[in-house]
């Protein structure tokens, strides 16, 4: 693994443990030789997270689309920047680039980009690790909520546990070393 993408807000939340988490991934990921892909921006836990990677002396690649450069602040010292034309062209190449995903805490453009990438991964688009840091049980309830779905034969258990889930980013990232695709699965 070389690069891991990182889903986040542009918003910080309102609690320390959300920048706090973000600044943990940050060390986890320069701590492991892995370089930054994320959505470009300087702002909230986005900003956080590159900033972080930054100071210790890490890589980060921002993939940010034209019409979100001045609206959400592109950053502006990162190791590189990649402009797209649209919103697709971005989460393709942020896909292409990444070994393995991981979410913090974010809003609904943080939510729509995990659910694609894992839904990529149980249509074996990609065999790479999905993750979600739980920073202050963030994801509780949205983790009950697939485990509801699975209960309810509308997520296979395959597919359920692909998307690991930890406290801790250090712990995540080295679940993602050993991570195996579930094997592909006839759809009829």
């Amino acid at each position: 693994m070389k690069n891991i993408c990182v889903y986040c807000g542009s918003s910080a939340g309102n609690r320390v443990e959300y920048t706090e988490g973000a600044k943990a991934l940050a060390r986890a990921l320069v701590d492991n030789n892995f370089g930054l892909v994320y959505g470009g921006s300087n702002l909230g836990l986005m900003g956080v997270v590159a900033e972080e990677v930054l100071a210790l002396g890490g890589n980060v690649t921002g993939i940010i689309p034209e019409s979100l450069v001045t609206k959400e602040l592109a950053h502006p010292a990162l190791t590189e920047l990649i402009v797209t034309r649209n919103m697709h062209e971005r989460k393709a190449l942020m896909a292409e680039r990444s070994d393995g995903f991981v979410a913090l805490p974010g809003g609904l453009g943080t939510f729509e980009e995990l659910f694609e990438i894992l839904t990529w991964a149980q249509l074996s688009f990609h065999h790479k690790p999905v993750g979600v840091l739980n920073v202050n049980g963030y994801y509780d309830g949205l983790l009950a909520f697939l485990d509801h779905a699975h209960q309810e034969a509308f997520i296979r258990p395959q597919h359920r546990n692909m998307l690991m889930a930890n406290t801790c980013a250090f712990s995540l990232l080295e679940a993602f070393k050993t991570y195996s695709a579930p094997a592909v699965v006839k759809w009829v």
